[in-house]
Parts: structure tokens; C-alpha cells; sequence
């Protein structure tokens, strides 16, 4: 069981939502650390400053004397007549030796002690008034405003990531929805309907992809519009060599055609049918080209022997056709081609050629050198092409849809089949207008 693809839009939203939370985690391992130092620091210096500022007092206040003195969670100690005298405040268990030695020698001190209340921020000054003071601050009330800080922060995050979700889905909705009506668009294209209305882009590439879209729609369009047009007149076409068997036919089962008048008759059923075979024959060959199975056979080919062989065959038919058939040039470097093939690209160019000169008129097949090729080219001295008929002449059916009732043609199907027949042995076949009549070039490879 084929397992269904994720949609766009949630892959979107996801890599946006991974990318966001990525972001905020980063963020978060960054900024939390940073916070606290921060913190410590702005807590430290607050403390410096308060014992900076008690210091330069000419009398400290008598509350610090207090045993459990407390101004904004900072506790006090006091040596009353230093360095050796009486010690009081609760924070006296901070005053060690190390503090002791800073105050004799610098007359302040800055640093972390452990001491009765824990881990706290100690700032010892000597004071204008006399004694020596210690300020501390134990890091518990540190850690309630580092967790107040980082609470904020967290909260700040995760209000980010909320808005950031709410983006990447308002986002992927507005990347994806011209995808989504281009795909309903695409699956009315594949269910028949023409002429589908499609989203407007909203970007560069879905004006692309819209772009093609309606490109493909007018094609399908034009395709299926000859298609149509090309089965309506094959039908057309067989309906009159139908209608004349079964007129005979019945005719013949009636008793009403006399015994002298059969091989006429014959003669026309056979006629007739030969027509329906070459309908038969070239829609089976249209078929074949498009099959798997239909293989070329790439050999060396002698181009002047075969086009030898086809002079031989046409010039019963370009004399009762009162047409002047002529053969020029030689190849002395084979081509690559199927010889079987080839030839019937080059009879039905022939018999196209024949059918559209009139009589007096000339049909010349020139052979001539190219870059790494030869060239055949089928001119006659017929009515040619139009400027327009030279871009559609290997169509289906197109130039016998055109001309059908103004001019001898076949069944609209000999030149679609031969530029199929000379793209798949590698070549080109092109159509082009001469100083009179029309010219039908064939391009072989050498070598």
C-alpha cells in the first residue's frame, strides 16, 4: 500500500515550527545564562553601591547595629572599633579572615562567602564614621529575582513561538493555496474540461507554473480541436468509397447490373476498396509508430541505388500521368537508415508530388551532399503550399483538410507518417516552396 505524501502546506508549517523552535531553544541556552550573570552582576554592583554609599556617611544609621538589621534583603555586620573589636549585625559570620586582611590593606572588599546564611554576596567597606561594615546578600535572593527574570523570558519565548506558529500557518496557507487551485485546475484539464479559469500567481513561480498550465491547456485544445477535425474528415473520406460498395453491392444482389457491365463494376469495387485499404494501412502505420514494439532498423544505405529503384517504379505511373520524373545526383557515402522505410517515405513524397503536378508538369528528386548528411529533395511543378500550410504540412490531416475540395489529395496521413518515419532513423524531413510548386526536403545522416 502506497503510503499518501504529506501536504505541502503541513511540511510548511512543520519546518517553519522546527525552524522557530530551533531558534527559541538557541535562544533560550544563550539568553538564560547570560541573564544570570547579568543578574549577579546588577546585584553585585547594587550591593557595592549601598556599601559605597554607608560608608561615606558621617554616622551610620542605628538600625544597622540591630542583630537582624534587613534593608532590601541585605543583611549587615560592624566591627564597632577595628580591626580587633566587637563584631555585631547578623552577618558577622562573613567577616573572615580574607575580608579582614582586604579591609586592613585596601580598605574595601568585593566577592562571593559561604557563610551562616548560605552563599551570599559580600561587600565590606571602611566607613568615614569609624567602624568597618559588611554588606551581604545572600544568593537566594539572587536566584527569586534571576527566576522572576528568566520567567519573563521564558514567557516572552513561548509568546514568540505562538506568534511564529500562527505566521507559519497563515504562511504555508498563503504559499500553498495557488498550488491548490492550480491542481483542481490541472485535474479538470485531465477530466476534459478546456478553457479552465486558473488562480492568479502570487509569485514568480507560480506564474510559471500557471503559465504552463495554460500553455498545455491550449495545446490540448488545439490538439484535440485536430483531432477531431482530422477524424470527421477520415469519416467523411471512407463514408464515399463505403457508399459506393454497398450501391454495387446491392445493386449486384437486386440482379440490376447486367452481365456486360460486371467488369466495369469490378473494377470500381476494386478501386474503391484499394482506397479504403490505404485508409486502413496508413491509420495502422500512424498506430505502429506510436507502439512500443515499432522498431528502425539503422543500416548503411545506398542512397542512389535506391532512388534508382523508385524512378523504376514511378515512371509508368508519371508517363500515364503525362508528368516528367527525373533523378539527379549520386552518393558515393552511404546514409543511415532503414532501407524499407525509406523507401516508402520517398514513394509517398513521389506519389504526393505526382498527384499535385498537372499534366506537363515535372517531378525531380535531387540528391545532394550536406554537413555530415545527404539530402533528398522532391520538388513539382504543382500549385505548392501556402506561407501558412508550411508550419502545419505534417500534421494529421491538416493540408488534406484544407485542400480536399479544391485539389487531388490522399488521406491526410502519408506526410504526418513520413516525418515520423525520417525523425525516428535520425533525420529531418522539411516542407518548403520553390520557384513553382512545392519542395520536400529528407535529411539523412552519413557515416
Amino acid at each position: 500500500m502506497t503510503k499518501r505524501p504529506t501536504s505541502l502546506r503541513r511540511r510548511v508549517t512543520l519546518v517553519m515550527l522546527a525552524i522557530v523552535a530551533v531558534a527559541v531553544l538557541v535562544t533560550g541556552a544563550i539568553t538564560v545564562p547570560l541573564t544570570r550573570t547579568s543578574t549577579v552582576q546588577g546585584e553585585q554592583n547594587r550591593l557595592s553601591a549601598q556599601a559605597d554609599l554607608l560608608a561615606s556617611l558621617d554616622r551610620l544609621p542605628t538600625k544597622l547595629t540591630a542583630a537582624n538589621a534587613l534593608i532590601n534583603g541585605t543583611r549587615f555586620a560592624l566591627i564597632e572599633q577595628p580591626p580587633n573589636g566587637r563584631v555585631i549585625g547578623a552577618a558577622s559570620s562573613y567577616l573572615t579572615v580574607e575580608v579582614r586582611a582586604a579591609l586592613a590593606s585596601r580598605g574595601t572588599y568585593s566577592g562571593t562567602i559561604q557563610g551562616s546564611l548560605g552563599r551570599a554576596l559580600v561587600e565590606a567597606r571602611v566607613t568615614v564614621a569609624g567602624p568597618w561594615l559588611v554588606t551581604v546578600l545572600p544568593t537566594t535572593e539572587v536566584d527569586n529575582a534571576l527566576n522572576q527574570a528568566t520567567r519573563r523570558l521564558l514567557l516572552g519565548l513561548l509568546v514568540g513561538l505562538l506568534v511564529a506558529g500562527i505566521a507559519a500557518l497563515s504562511l504555508a496557507s498563503w504559499l500553498t493555496k495557488p498550488l491548490t487551485e492550480t491542481a483542481h485546475a490541472a485535474r479538470k484539464l485531465a477530466a476534459g474540461e478546456r478553457g479552465v479559469a486558473l488562480p492568479p500567481p502570487a509569485s514568480a513561480e507560480a506564474a510559471e507554473l500557471t503559465a504552463a498550465l495554460s500553455s498545455l491547456d491550449r495545446a490540448l485544445a488545439t490538439s484535440e480541436g485536430r483531432q477531431r477535425e482530422f477524424l470527421l474528415s477520415i469519416s467523411h473520406e471512407m463514408r464515399t468509397p463505403l457508399a459506393a460498395v454497398r450501391g454495387y453491392a446491392e445493386a449486384l444482389s437486386d440482379g440490376m447490373i447486367a452481365e456486360t457491365e460486371l467488369p466495369q463494376v469490378g473494377q470500381t469495387l476494386v478501386r474503391e476498396t484499394e482506397r479504403l485499404d490505404a485508409f486502413v494501412r496508413d491509420l495502422l502505420e500512424l498506430a505502429r509508430l506510436q507502439a512500443d514494439d515499432f522498431r528502425i532498423q539503422g543500416v548503411p544505405v545506398d542512397l542512389g541505388a535506391l532512388l534508382d529503384d523508385v524512378r523504376t517504379a514511378w515512371s509508368a505511373k508519371a508517363a500515364t500521368l503525362q508528368v516528367a520524373l527525373t533523378v539527379d545526383g549520386t552518393t558515393p557515402t552511404p546514409v543511415v537508415a532503414d532501407p524499407q522505410r525509406l523507401r516508402q517515405v520517398v514513394d509517398g513524397l513521389v506519389e504526393n508530388a505526382l498527384r499535385a503536378t498537372p499534366a506537363g508538369g515535372r517531378v525531380k528528386v535531387t540528391v545532394r551532399p550536406a554537413a555530415h548528411s545527404y539530402v533528398v529533395d522532391v520538388s513539382d511543378t504543382g500549385p505548392g503550399l501556402a506561407p501558412e500550410d508550411l508550419d502545419v504540412a505534417f500534421d494529421r490531416g491538416a493540408l488534406h483538410a484544407k485542400y480536399r475540395q479544391t485539389r487531388a489529395v490522399g488521406t491526410g496521413l502519408g506526410l504526418s507518417i513520413a516525418a515520423r518515419l525520417v525523425g525516428r532513423m535520425g533525420g529531418t524531413l522539411t516542407a518548403s516552396n520553390g520557384r513553382s510548386g512545392a519542395i520536400f526536403t529528407v535529411s539523412l545522416p552519413t557515416g
